[in-house]
């Protein structure tokens, strides 16, 4: 895999482990504020100082709620600061209208539900915010608390009141946390794992590069090889033309070659003009024209569009002709020089395997040659 999809594949492990988060936190909260808090107002309806504040304030925290998923799963913009002014209000309200003897039963609900709802809003926002709201709330409990204890329950109250504090504060602000290592943790290990397949591919490349190396050398060996030993050894004539063209011929191939490594826009154009220079070195004039934009085409089949064509162009003279035709899913390479030009291979000599198309004419006067790529 490569280390741009591995990043991409971190980010939707991240997004997946935040939905679950967000799915957790909603669940919680409604989950709470149904099952414990609506039998807990219902059981001490009577007992409230004002019974319908208390439902006025449970069907708030239901508003704010659903705002606040609203905002969590798709978006919506809604005013988060002023939401937690109303959980804040209602969250006193409620401690105000218990009775100071159930100030830590489930009549007083606000205060042990605040910290979910308040995370629903502030999910993204950090620690630091949902810890803000919860000293708040405790500063609020501790006054209802005070308020509400008797010289002889004080102590005990402010144990109490330490306990409440600790569990209905530590919940929320774990699963926060949780949830921020949970993508972090995607995220770092994403970062891991592309940092590693881009390394691994820089290594797979300098292997396909060397392998491209050897493999040129092996046809330049090829090409030359034989021709350089004959004439070192006296066996070819310098002077004979057929040795002359042979040497224009692997002259040609070994620019080509060389040309292939170049990192260029249009790899064939660069390949073909090495292929030109040969032939004008050779005092033969080239014209090379070029039509459309050339699609990417691999290092072989660039091989097979040029090299019958340089093979041809390698033994031209008085004048010589190239011609380039790109489409998105065709290439043309045609070749047109007098037909004074010293023979060609044959197309039997030019294996394509169906990939390229390759066509040798000749006349009276001229010679044409064309290779073709068409897309599969």
């Amino acid at each position: 895999m490569s280390a741009e999809r591995l990043r991409v594949a971190g980010a939707a492990v991240a997004a997946t482990t935040d939905r679950g988060g967000r799915i957790a936190a909603v669940a919680i909260a409604f989950g709470w504020h149904f099952a414990v808090n609506v039998p807990g107002i219902a059981g001490g309806w009577g007992e409230y100082r004002v019974p319908w504040a208390a439902a006025a304030g449970w069907v708030l925290f239901v508003v704010v709620g659903v705002l606040a998923t609203a905002r969590l799963f798709y978006g919506f913009a809604v005013p988060v600061f002023p939401l937690l002014g109303v959980l804040l209000i209602v969250d006193v309200l409620v401690i105000a209208i218990t009775p100071d003897d159930q100030i830590f039963n489930t009549l007083n609900w606000a205060w042990g539900t605040i910290g979910w709802f308040a995370l629903l809003l502030l999910y993204d926002r950090g620690v630091g915010a949902l810890v803000a709201v919860l000293v708040a709330n405790a500063v609020f409990g501790l006054v209802g608390v005070v308020a509400a204890s008797t010289e002889a329950s004080g102590a005990a109250d402010l144990s109490r009141f330490v306990m409440y504090i600790y569990g209905t504060g530590v919940l929320p602000i774990a699963l926060v946390a949780a949830m921020g290592v949970l993508r972090e943790t995607a995220l770092s290990t994403a970062a891991s794992e592309a940092a590693r397949a881009a390394l691994e591919s820089e290594r797979l490349g300098a292997a396909h590069a060397q392998q491209e190396r050897q493999d040129r050398l092996g046809i330049v060996s090829e090409a030359a090889g034989a021709l350089l030993h004959d004439l070192a050894t006296g066996r070819a004539d310098p002077a004979d033309l057929d040795v002359q063209r042979a040497c224009a011929l692997a002259a040609a191939q070994l620019r080509r070659l060389i040309a292939e490594s170049d990192d260029v826009p249009d790899p064939l154009l660069h390949e073909l003009r090495a292929c030109v220079d040969v032939a004008e070195r050779q005092g033969v004039p080239v014209d090379l024209i070029a039509v459309g934009e050339l699609p990417e085409l691999d290092v072989a089949i660039r091989r097979r569009l040029a090299e019958p064509l340089a093979a041809t162009l390698a033994t031209a003279r008085d004048w010589a002709r190239v011609t380039v035709v790109a489409q998105p899913d065709e290439v043309v390479v045609s070749l047109t020089t007098p037909a004074t030009a010293g023979p060609a291979k044959e197309s039997h000599s030019w294996p394509m395997d169906g990939v390229v198309d390759y066509w040798y004419e000749r006349d009276e006067e001229l010679v044409w040659t064309q290779t073709r790529w068409r897309a599969a």
